[in-house]
C-alpha cells in the first residue's frame, strides 16, 4: 500500500476557545468549525440551521431580467422552446427541472429537450443539436450546464434564426457567446453573491425568477430541490453558502417526497435508511452518469420526468443495467491497464502513467484513470480508439495541474479541454508514443516530489474519551458534507490493540482499539495489507472518520479507518 503523508491542520487556538465558550460545545468540534471559516455564534447558527430565507434573490444574477423577458416573449408568441443540456448528472437534472417547469406552465407540445450523445457529438452545444432545433422549428434554446464556451456554434444558430439563453457555471472565456441572455455567476460584472452554483443550480434560479413573474407559489420552484441537491452533490461544487442550503433542503425532499426517478433509483440501489449526501454521490449519481457513459443519457431525463413510479422504474432499471455494464467494463479495463503497467520495465521510474488499448470503452476511461491513481498515485491518462482518432481522459493528483501539462504537449494533439484535475484529449494514432514520452517529460520536470505521495488532511487530534454520543450528534449536524465542508477526519495517537483484531473477507480489517478504559471498534476497508502492523501489539496512531454501525437493530459508534501507523517512541 502507498505510504501517505499526514497533515494535521492548525488554527488560532484563541478563536477555537472563544467559539467553544460561545456555543458551549467541544473545543475539538470548534476547531473544525474555525477551519471552515465559522468563527462567531451567528455564523454557527446559519451553518447548523440552514434557511431557505437565506437564498439569494435570483434577480441579482446578470441578465436574469433579459432571460425572463425573452421566455415570456416566447410564451406570448407561441414559440417552440428546446431545453438543451449536458449528458452528466448536472446536465440531466437541470434539463429535467426546466423541461418539467415549462411543460407545466407553458404549452406541452411547444417544449422538448435535447441531450447530445456523448460519443457521437461530444460535450456541450453540438452541430447535430442545432440541426435538430432548426429541422423541428425551435426558435429558442435554453442551454443548461453548457454553452458558455460555444461562441461559434451559438453564432451559427443565430444565423439560422435560433436564439439561446445560456445557463452555465463553467469559467467563461474572454469572448462570450452571442446569446440573448447569459446566466452565469462567474461571468464578468455579474453581481450575484454566490459564484459556485452547479449548472442545475443556475437553472433553478431561472425557474425561481420565472415562478415569481408568473405569480406562482414558492412550491412551483422548490419541488425541484431534490434534483438540485443531486446535481450539487454529484458535480463536486463547494458545499458552502447557497449550495449548502440547496443540498440540505433538497436532501430533505429526497427523503420525504422524492422525484419518482430518485425514488426508483433508491429502491434499485438497496438504500433502506434515510439518504445522506454520500448516497447521492456514490449510489444515485453513478447510475445517472452510466446512461451517458454506456449508451444515451436521454433516458436519465425521461426517468426524472416520468408520469408515475412505474414508468420511472422502467427507466431506472435501464440506468441500473447501464451501471452494471459500466462496472464490468471499468473492472476489466483497470485489470488490463495494471497488467500493462506491471509489464513495463521502465514504469518504476516514471512520474506519470499513459496507457492505451484500442478496444477499451470510451465511456469509462476517466473512471479507470482515477482507479490507477488510487494504486500508483501519479498523473494518469487512459487512451482508447474513437473512430479514426485516439481519445482519452486525464486525471491528476492533488496539487498538480494536468490540464497545463497536456497544454505543453498541444502540438501532438488534435484537441483537448478540461481543468486543473481532469481533462480530455484527442490525437492521431501515430502520436501515441510521442505523446506518452512528452507527457512524462513535462510531468517529470514540473511536479514536486511531495505531490507523488498522497496527503491525508486531518482536521483535529482527539482522544477516544472525547468521542461521546453528544459529540457524534453535533458532527452529524455538519451534514451535508462536500468540498470545503468535507466529513471531518480525526487522529487518535498511542491507542492500544487489545488483541481481537482480525481480517474479514480477505481484504478488510475489523479491529478494536483502547485508550485508558475506553475501547472502540472499527473497520478498515481494503487495508488487510497493513494488518501485520496491528499484530506487533505496539501503540498505534490511527486516522479515521467517526461513523455509526447498525447491527441487529443496535446502533453504536465506530471508527472508519483511513490510515494507521506505529506511534513514535
Amino acid at each position: 500500500m502507498i505510504q501517505k503523508r499526514w497533515n494535521i491542520l492548525a488554527v488560532d487556538p484563541e478563536k477555537t476557545e472563544a467559539l467553544s465558550r460561545s456555543l458551549n460545545i467541544s473545543p475539538t468540534l470548534c476547531k473544525i468549525l474555525v477551519e471552515r471559516g465559522i468563527e462567531t455564534f451567528d455564523q454557527a447558527r446559519d451553518f447548523f440551521r440552514p434557511s431557505l430565507g437565506k437564498l439569494h434573490d435570483p434577480w441579482l444574477m446578470k441578465d436574469m431580467d433579459i432571460a425572463v423577458a425573452r421566455i415570456l416573449k416566447a410564451f406570448a408568441a407561441k414559440e417552440k422552446i428546446l431545453v438543451f443540456g449536458d449528458y452528466d448528472v448536472d446536465g440531466a437534472t437541470a434539463v429535467a427541472c426546466m423541461y418539467s417547469f415549462l411543460k407545466e406552465h407553458y404549452e406541452q407540445d411547444l417544449v422538448d429537450f435535447y441531450i447530445p450523445h456523448r460519443h457521437r457529438e461530444g460535450y456541450g452545444i453540438s452541430v447535430a443539436g442545432i440541426a435538430f432545433a432548426k429541422a423541428n422549428g425551435y426558435s429558442l434554446v435554453i442551454s443548461l450546464d453548457c454553452g458558455i464556451k460555444s461562441t461559434d456554434l451559438i453564432r451559427l444558430a443565430g444565423d439560422q434564426g435560433i436564439e439561446f439563453i445560456v445557463c452555465d457555471h463553467h469559467l467563461p472565456d474572454s469572448i462570450l457567446p452571442p446569446a440573448a441572455a447569459i446566466l452565469n455567476p462567474k461571468q464578468p460584472e455579474c453581481p450575484y453573491p454566490f459564484k459556485e452554483l452547479c449548472g442545475c443550480g443556475v437553472g433553478f434560479k431561472l425557474i425561481c425568477a420565472l415562478a415569481q413573474t408568473l405569480r406562482l407559489p414558492e412550491s412551483a420552484a422548490l419541488k425541484y430541490l431534490d434534483l438540485v441537491a443531486t446535481a450539487t452533490a454529484a458535480d463536486i461544487v463547494p458545499m458552502t453558502g447557497e449550495n449548502r442550503i440547496l443540498a440540505y433542503f433538497g436532501l430533505k425532499k429526497a427523503n420525504e417526497d422524492p422525484n419518482e426517478g430518485i425514488r426508483a433509483l433508491k429502491t434499485l440501489s438497496g438504500i433502506k435508511k434515510e439518504m445522506l449526501i454520500s448516497n447521492l454521490v456514490f449510489m444515485i449519481a453513478p447510475r445517472i452518469n452510466a446512461a451517458g457513459r454506456m449508451d444515451d443519457a436521454r433516458k436519465a431525463v425521461q426517468m426524472f420526468i416520468a408520469d408515475g413510479y412505474a414508468e420511472a422504474l422502467q427507466y431506472a432499471e435501464m440506468l441500473h443495467s447501464d451501471n452494471s455494464d459500466r462496472k464490468l467494463a471499468d473492472q476489466a479495463i483497470t485489470e488490463e491497464a495494471i497488467q500493462l503497467i506491471t509489464n513495463d520495465v521502465e514504469n518504476a521510474d516514471r512520474k506519470s502513467t499513459v496507457v492505451y488499448q484500442p478496444h477499451w470503452h470510451k465511456g469509462v476511461v476517466g473512471i479507470v484513470a482515477s482507479r490507477l491513481i488510487e494504486r500508483y498515485y501519479r498523473p494518469t491518462i487512459v487512451l482508447t480508439q474513437s473512430g479514426e482518432y485516439i481519445a482519452g481522459s486525464a486525471r491528476s493528483v492533488a496539487g498538480f495541474n494536468v490540464y497545463e501539462a497536456i497544454h505543453q504537449c498541444r502540438d501532438l494533439l488534435i484537441g483537448y479541454g478540461g481543468h486543473f484535475y481532469a481533462a480530455g484529449l484527442t490525437m492521431q494514432p501515430r502520436q501515441v508514443n510521442a505523446f506518452r514520452e512528452r507527457f512524462e517529460e513535462v510531468v517529470s520536470q514540473t511536479i514536486h516530489e511531495d505531490l507523488l505521495t498522497p496527503e491525508i488532511i486531518i482536521d483535529a487530534e482527539a482522544e477516544l474519551k472525547d468521542l461521546t454520543p453528544s459529540f457524534y450528534n453535533i458532527l452529524c449536524q455538519m451534514e451535508p458534507f462536500g468540498p470545503e465542508n468535507l466529513k471531518p477526519v480525526f487522529v487518535v495517537k498511542r491507542a492500544i490493540n487489545p488483541g481481537n483484531s482480525r481480517i474479514v473477507k480477505e481484504q478488510h480489517i475489523r479491529f478494536s482499539l483502547s485508550q485508558g478504559n475506553i475501547t472502540f471498534n472499527g473497520i478498515g476497508f481494503n487495508m488487510a495489507g497493513k494488518f501485520p502492523l496491528l499484530q506487533e501489539n505496539k501503540p498505534i496512531d490511527i486516522v479515521f472518520h467517526l461513523d455509526e454501525n447498525e447491527w441487529n437493530d443496535q446502533k453504536s459508534m465506530q471508527l472508519k479507518m483511513i490510515d494507521f501507523r506505529l506511534s513514535d517512541l
